[in-house]
């Protein structure tokens, strides 16, 4: 298939790449020292913009152009700077404080109404673009480095964050507190003691412990209910959430030999469970997991010898009564946040949201009654298709180009990098 080179638009190496929707939707990218740069579909370079400060920037994302013709976000330090892909000559306006401490990752969701950051406080903070960009929720649990943020399609207010502490979280706008999170390193260990029940190897937890499933990138299949996250021991870890919001099933794959450190599903051919991975290993991977027992659960109850579900870990308990005036938690560091503190709203709310009423702690751990988690229930049969790229993956984006599927992969040059798709 087609390889070719887009050349010319950085000076340092591409940390990251955006694309926006549709077939003849533009490309960005960000580079070392906070240069941007804007290309059309066939690789040439329509603009480029050097941010101020000379921070890296770490994060691009386009706003639907329901939303705003042509704007582009980029996050770079603490700020995320307001783009005009039409006339890039300068900067539109620029959020100081849009993140507690450096941004890793920035998303903009379905109606381009909210953008959310992720950054290195462990916090997930989520700005109106309707109201100038204001800081409208921001969301504590993560207990280190949040490095990856991504909204649910077709689920106004819902999304998902990922962080170096092995945590996915599941999020609602609404609500002060997660709905759920999820373990990697515990959900790990439980799916290799159920392959070693088996009899299958299980991972020793000498292993776990030198190589933790460290979270590195979070996506959202377009049904908005298939979730997909790299982490640093080379699994991809998938889940489904159910009916209310819940966890349903869990499950994980060896993709990469080293760290995972890119997923993002791809909406445009024939399902929207094809999922393109990149890794330090150097390889960029193509799966589809359209019979992943995880995708579809009907293909786990059918599957001989389908682990059975790890223990009930669900923990509830009763939280005392939130009253007017509640005080808000002091910030904290990202190594050591206190445990169970609430998340923190930057408006105060509604009267009519401040009645008591009890709490039930987010479901957390390995496994319920009803989900199962087990290793390698993605696509035993191997990718589809394996680029073997050769340097550490950046990044990864599917676009179309031209009508044409592709990834386009960022690496420690200052290159991009297009491989084809097509004849899938």
């Amino acid at each position: 298939m087609a390889t070719r080179q887009w050349h010319g638009g950085h000076s340092s190496p591409v940390l990251c790449v955006g694309a926006a929707g549709g077939p003849e939707g533009l490309l960005a990218s960000g580079s070392e020292g906070g240069q941007v740069t804007v290309w059309s579909q066939d690789g040439t370079i329509l603009g480029s913009v050097a941010l101020a400060g000379g921070d890296d920037c770490t994060g691009v994302a386009f706003s639907p152009a329901a939303a705003g013709p042509g704007r582009l976000y980029a996050a770079h330090g603490e700020t995320v700077s307001v783009l005009d892909t039409r006339d890039l000559r300068a900067v539109v306006t620029a959020i100081p404080g849009a993140g507690e401490e450096e941004i890793n990752c920035v998303a903009v969701s379905e109606d381009g109404a909210f953008v959310a950051v992720a950054d290195d406080s462990g916090a997930v903070r989520v700005l109106d673009a309707a109201a100038g960009m204001r800081v409208c929720r921001t969301l504590r649990r993560h207990t280190n480095i949040c490095s990856s943020v991504a909204f649910r399609p077709g689920r106004a207010g819902s999304l998902l964050s990922a962080g170096l502490d092995t945590q996915v979280i599941l999020w609602s706008q609404q609500k002060t507190r997660p709905l759920w999170t999820l373990s990697l390193q515990e959900a790990a260990a439980a799916a290799a003691a159920a392959e070693a029940d088996g009899g299958g190897r299980e991972q020793s937890a000498d292993d776990r412990l030198f190589n933790p499933p460290l979270a590195h990138c979070v996506s959202v299949a377009g049904c908005g209910d298939v979730v997909a996250c790299a982490a640093e021991d080379g699994n991809v870890h998938l889940v489904r959430v159910g009916a209310g919001a819940k966890l349903e099933r869990h499950g994980l794959f060896k993709a990469h030999r080293q760290g995972a450190s890119q997923a993002h599903f791809l909406g445009f051919l024939s399902h929207p469970y094809w999922l393109a991975t990149g890794g330090n290993d150097g390889q960029v991977l193509l799966w589809d997991l359209s019979r992943s027992p995880v995708v579809a659960p009907d293909a786990a109850a059918a599957k001989p010898g389908a682990p059975a579900a790890a223990a009930a870990a669900h923990h509830h308990r009763k939280a005392k009564a939130r009253t007017k005036g509640r005080a808000t938690p002091k910030g904290r560091s990202h190594k050591a946040p206190p445990q169970g503190a609430a998340a923190v709203e930057e408006e105060p709310p509604k009267e009519e949201e401040e009645e008591e009423e009890e709490e039930e702690e987010e479901p957390r751990a390995t496994g319920n009654a009803d989900r199962a988690s087990s290793a390698d229930e993605g696509p035993k049969w191997g990718p589809r298709l394996q680029f073997s790229h050769g340097d550490k993956v950046n990044w990864v984006c599917p676009v179309q180009l031209g009508g044409e599927p592709s990834l386009v992969v960022a690496d420690q040059s200052s290159s991009l990098t297009v491989y084809s798709l097509s004849g899938l």
